[in-house]
C-alpha cells in the first residue's frame, strides 16, 4: 500500500505507513519534522511505535547533521539470515531439543559473554586500533562499559530483550537460520555518551529543542567526526557480532543433525544505524531507527514475533520511504502492559510447536504483545516483494 497517512504539523510533513498510530508516537514524529536539519519529509513505517526521543519505525533525513537518540543505543542493531541444504523431514522433535540445548550452551544470552577459552579473540583484532581511537579521545565511553563486561568477550554473543535466534521453515519446508542481534554492551556505552554530549552541547549553544532527546551533532562541530567515527565502528561490530554468532549456532546445530551446507549467501541487514545517503537530489544522514533498507533488488528480513511468521524480502527502491521498509512486527503495547495482560498459559498458546522458552521471564516478548505482521506487509506492498515465508520451529530468547 501506499502512503496511509500524512502528518503536516512541523516543518515538514511525515509520510505514514499505516493508519492507525499511538498519540504519544504520533507526537514524537511531530517533534521530529519540527527540526531545521531533517530534510523533504519524515517516513514512518508500518510497525511504527513509540521510542525514546525518536519513534522506533522512523526514517529521518538529516542535513549536516546527525541525532545520536535517533540512532539510539543499540547501534547497528539488526538481522542475518542463511538458508540450510536441510528439509523437514531432517528434523525430529528429539534432535530439535538437542539443538535447543546446545545453542543455549554455547551462544552467551543476556549480559553473558564468552570465556577467555571462547572469545572470538580473531575476529575482535580487526576491531582494536579503531576503538582504540575512539576510547582515547573519549574516555568516558570506557567508564560507562562496567568492569566485568568486554566487547571482546561479547563479540559472537545474543544479548536480551527482543534479541533471539531461530531455525526456521520457509514455505518449501527448508531450513533457515535467522538471529537478531547488535552490538552488545560496547555500542550501548557508545550511544548513551555521545545522546547526553549532544544534550550538553545543545544546552551550552542554547538549541530549542521540542524534545531534549532530539540533540543533534552539527557538521564542524567538535563531537561530530567523533561520533561518526564511534557510531560507525559500532554498527561495524554489530555485523561481526551476528557473523560470528551465525558461525556458532551452525556448528551447534551440526552436532545434533544431519550434515548439511549453506546454499544461499546470508542477508545481514542493520535496523538501527546512521549512514550517509542521497534523497530528493541531497546528500543527508540518513537515520533509519527500526527500519531497514530496501533499495530496487536488495534483500532484507522482517521477523515477526516468537510464534508467527518471518518474511525474507526483496525492495522495491521506493523513493517516498527512503528505500526502507519496516524492520518487524513493532511492540503493540509495552513489555510492562504484556506481563501485566499475560500468562504463562498464554505463552504457551501462542508459541505451540515452537522448541523455545515458555516461562514468566520471556512473557513480555509474547506474541500477543506484537503488532499483526501479516497488517505490517500489507501497509508495505508498495516497499517490497515477499521472497521467503519462514516459520520458526526454535526460538532462543536472551
Amino acid at each position: 500500500m501506499p502512503v496511509r497517512q500524512e502528518i503536516s504539523e512541523g516543518l515538514v510533513p511525515v509520510k505514514v505507513y499505516t493508519g492507525e498510530i499511538e498519540p504519544a508516537a504520533r507526537q514524537q514524529l511531530v517533534n521530529i519534522s519540527r527540526l531545521p536539519i531533517v530534510h523533504h519529509h519524515v517516513a514512518a513505517m508500518p510497525d511504527v511505535h513509540l521510542g525514546i526521543g525518536a519513534t522506533v519505525g522512523s526514517v529521518i533525513p538529516t542535513k549536516k547533521a546527525i541525532i545520536p537518540a535517533a540512532v539510539g543505543v543499540d547501534i547497528g542493531c539488526g538481522m542475518m539470515a542463511t538458508r540450510l541444504s536441510l528439509t523437514a523431514n531432517e528434523l525430529d522433535e528429539n534432535s530439535l531439543k538437542k539443538v535447543f540445548g546446545q545453542i543455549s550452551r554455547d551462544v552467551p544470552v543476556g549480559f553473558g559473554q564468552h570465556s577467555d577459552r571462547d572469545a572470538r579473540t580473531g575476529a575482535a583484532k580487526a576491531f582494536q586500533k579503531r576503538l582504540r581511537r575512539v576510547l582515547d579521545n573519549h574516555p568516558g565511553i570506557e567508564k560507562r562499559v562496567g568492569r566485568k563486561s568486554s566487547w571482546v568477550h561479547q563479540l559472537g554473543t545474543l544479548g536480551g530483550g527482543n534479541h533471539f535466534i531461530e531455525v526456521c521453515l520457509d514455505e518449501a519446508d527448508r531450513v533457515w537460520v535467522m538471529l537478531h542481534s547488535g552490538s552488545r554492551g560496547i555500542g550501548n556505552a557508545i550511544g548513551t555518551y555521545f545522546i547526553e554530549l549532544a544534550k550538553k552541547d545543545s544546552q551550552k549553544n542554547n538549541v530549542h529543542l521540542p524534545d531534549a532527546d532530539l540533540a543533534y551533532f552539527p557538521e564542524g562541530a567538535r563531537h561530530f567526526d567523533d561520533y561518526v567515527e564511534a557510531v560507525g565502528w559500532a554498527q561495524d561490530y554489530a555485523r561481526a557480532n551476528r557473523e560470528e554468532m551465525m558461525d556458532l549456532v551452525l556448528d551447534a546445530m551440526r552436532r545434533h543433525l544431519p550434515s548439511f551446507g549453506v546454499t544461499e549467501e546470508a542477508v545481514n541487514c542493520h535496523h538501527n544505524y546512521v549512514e550517509r545517503e542521497v534523497h530528493y537530489g541531497e546528500p543527508v544522514w540518513l537515520t533509519r531507527k527500526g527500519a531497514i533498507r530496501a533499495r530496487t533488488g536488495e534483500l532484507g528480513i522482517i521477523p515477526g514475533s516468537m510464534g508467527v511468521r518471518s518474511y525474507i524480502v526483496r525492495g522495491k527502491g521506493s523513493a517516498e520511504s527512503f528505500h526502507s521498509c519496516a524492520h518487524g512486527a513493532g511492540r503493540l503495547m509495552s513489555r510492562n502492559a504484556a506481563q501485566k495482560k499475560f500468562s504463562v498459559k498464554d505463552l504457551e498458546e501462542q508459541t505451540h510447536g515452537v522448541i523455545c522458552r515458555k516461562d514468566k521471564g520471556v512473557i513480555d516478548e509474547i506474541p500477543g504483545a506484537y503488532k499483526n505482521i501479516d497488517e505490517v506487509m500489507a501497509n508495505q506492498s508498495d516497499l517490497v516483494d515477499v521472497v521467503h515465508t519462514l516459520k520458526q520451529v526454535i526460538c532462543v530468547k536472551g
